[in-house]
């Protein structure tokens, strides 16, 4: 990123009066304050192995760690992998294709910063098994991330506080679900310009306090957003959303919110005639009223956070181009993604990964950059940014724009 000192100038200036500092430029809700790793070691993914000496399962099972991939593919883990906090997983440093995650599920832990990765579930999970789960955990953020083939959900969030979902893809759950998300009981969520595809339901299923902007919801089944439902009161604001139809989609766009769901809803869209044309129309606060849900004249969250809110039609725009692991989209992302631009005309609801094609080969690709320190700044930028390609020690030291030397190169691999 050619601006990366301005934007890291504006974000020191901008946060200093709350002695607060962005995950990154460009992180937004409730989790954007997640540190991560900054300060910490340095881990290198050398291999695609389940385990072992520079495995992913390795390099995330102690804490205050950046995790930097020296290589690109697809981790095949047999067994559940269980993150440790204080980590930040840098996926926008593997070389080609990126990395996939495939297989069982992840789960994540306090201060934590994830961008750029794919987790996908499979077949042989158990069967009430999700593919990214992040509960009793605060501070998450999970920026530009794929998550698929879940068996129960594909993303599960309970009792947590501050967490921000931005520019992700939760798509095609499969079999016994199906569905995309079971949020239960998280405090202070932001979901926003993220792609909703696929999901039998619970796109999410909002069982939370929770903020919920600019997200497009394609080819629901029985059902598109779910309220809480509950005995417990839950807090939802809910703008500028499109829910667009596909060929398995109900009338259901929204289900099971009831009085003890405050809704406050502006500017949200549903386009339900699948003619392969953006022409939606806007949703009326009857729609939820009929749903029974409370109605807010005001916001409960969006007041407290800085979350930008665009138009359902300009969210679209930036979903298409922005959400998943974008930096390098595969083939079953960019199919997902096919079935959304259709507009209706096409996408399907499956019941495995066999049916959605497998998980693709993805060639192995190693990484060619020189780093004599193994500090995880590669040399060359090193030296252009007046560094010492031979000192581990200044990859850590936390500058004026209050981001570490080695935070700086990670922000500038990604635009945001």
């Amino acid at each position: 990123m050619k601006h990366i000192y301005l934007l890291s100038f504006i974000s020191f200036f901008s946060f200093a009066a709350f002695g607060q500092q962005l995950s990154f430029p460009g992180a937004e809700g409730f989790g954007r304050f997640a540190s991560g790793a900054r300060g910490g070691n340095v881990y290198k993914v050398t291999n695609l192995n389940d385990s072992g000496n520079g495995s992913f399962r390795d390099a995330v099972s102690q804490p205050k760690r950046t995790v930097i991939f020296d290589v690109s593919g697809v981790i095949k883990i047999n067994e559940k992998i269980k993150v440790a906090p204080d980590i930040t997983i840098a996926g926008q440093t593997a070389p080609g294709a990126g990395i996939t995650v495939y297989g069982n599920s992840v789960s994540f832990s306090s201060n934590s910063i994830v961008r750029y990765m794919r987790f996908r579930g499979s077949d042989n999970m158990p069967r009430g098994a999700c593919v990214v789960v992040a509960d009793s955990l605060d501070k998450l953020i999970l920026d530009h991330i794929s998550i698929e083939w879940g068996r129960w959900d594909n993303l599960h969030i309970k009792n947590s506080t501050n967490v921000t979902l931005q520019y992700c893809m939760v798509a095609d759950g499969i079999n016994p679900q199906r569905f995309g998300a079971l949020l239960e009981n998280p405090r202070f969520v932001t979901i926003h310009h993220c792609l909703w595809a696929d999901n039998q339901s619970r796109n999410p299923k909002a069982k939370a306090k929770i903020e919920y902007v600019n997200n497009v919801i394609y080819n629901w089944g029985v059902s598109g957003l779910v309220g809480g439902h509950s005995a417990e009161d839950h807090y939802q604001d809910i703008a500028g959303n499109y829910f667009i139809a596909g060929p398995n989609s109900s009338n259901n766009f929204l289900a099971m919110f009831t009085a003890t769901d405050h809704v406050y809803q502006h500017d949200n869209m549903v386009d339900m005639n699948k003619d392969g044309i953006l022409n939606g129309r806007a949703i009326t606060t009857e729609e939820f009223v009929k749903e029974k849900a409370t109605l807010l004249s005001q916001p409960t969250l969006l007041t407290a956070n800085d979350v930008k809110i665009g138009t359902p039609k300009d969210a679209y725009k930036i979903v298409i181009a922005q959400a998943g692991a974008s930096l390098n989209r595969d083939a079953i992302d960019n199919r997902i993604l096919g079935y959304v631009t259709s507009l209706g005309k096409a996408g399907k609801i499956i019941n495995s990964v066999v049916e959605a094609g497998g998980q693709p080969e993805v060639i192995e690709v190693r990484t060619n950059l020189k780093d004599q320190d193994g500090d995880g700044v590669p040399d060359d930028w090193e030296i252009s940014n007046h560094l010492n390609p031979n000192d581990p020690a200044d990859a850590q030291a936390v500058n004026a724009s209050g981001y570490s030397n080695l935070e700086i190169y990670l922000n500038s691999l990604v635009k945001m």
